[in-house]
């Protein structure tokens, strides 16, 4: 893994695919342990556009009858988490009295999942399970659930598997971390 230049930051290599793959594996095990067999079909609730790769990743490794569902909320610009979490695209299904189990590619500050929790209730959501593939535990902010996390990191800006800086990287099937040092 080289360093990669994204407009005008540069990004050092920070999370091999092959450790991000074994962590959906054992994620996928858990969410398996848990909704395997069950008589319902759970909702995937893929959260745009971050966590198209790693939603596609674990359904893969599923092993039980579920639908795919989107939503897309922003509250990044830039680098930055601005705070502000904003609907740029509603559900894209009824979830009415359905069991959704949310996938997120991060989870830092906590205020999406606070949104999104609300959003589903205020649908008639049955229950709700998150599911993280990365979280960063020194920018949480809100007293939040989180059901399944596949990789604690540190509070630092990433790129790759989903993650993007501008809209772009996101193809990278490794995470980079904003290089500092220049």
């Amino acid at each position: 893994m080289n360093k990669v230049t994204l407009f005008d930051k540069t990004f050092k290599p920070y999370i091999s695919n092959d450790k991000i793959e074994k962590a959906i594996d054992n994620v996928a095990s858990d969410i398996n342990k848990d909704f395997e067999g069950c008589d319902d079909i759970p909702i995937i609730l893929c959260v745009l556009n971050g966590s198209i790769i790693f939603t596609s990743e674990l359904m893969k490794r599923l092993k039980f009858n579920c639908q795919l569902v989107s939503i897309k909320l922003s509250s990044y610009c830039g680098t930055n988490s601005t705070g502000d979490v904003k609907q740029a695209m509603g559900l894209t299904a009824d979830v009415k009295g359905r069991r959704i189990i949310i996938i997120e590619d991060i989870v830092d500050t906590g205020k999406t999942i606070v949104e999104l929790e609300n959003i589903l209730k205020g649908h008639g959501a049955k229950e709700i399970k998150v599911c993280t593939m990365l979280l960063k535990p020194e920018a949480l902010q809100e007293n939040i659930k989180l059901d399944y996390v596949a990789l604690e990191i540190e509070n630092k800006f990433i790129v790759g598997f989903g993650l993007d800086y501008n809209e772009i990287g996101r193809n990278f099937p490794e995470i980079y971390i904003l290089d500092e040092s220049k």
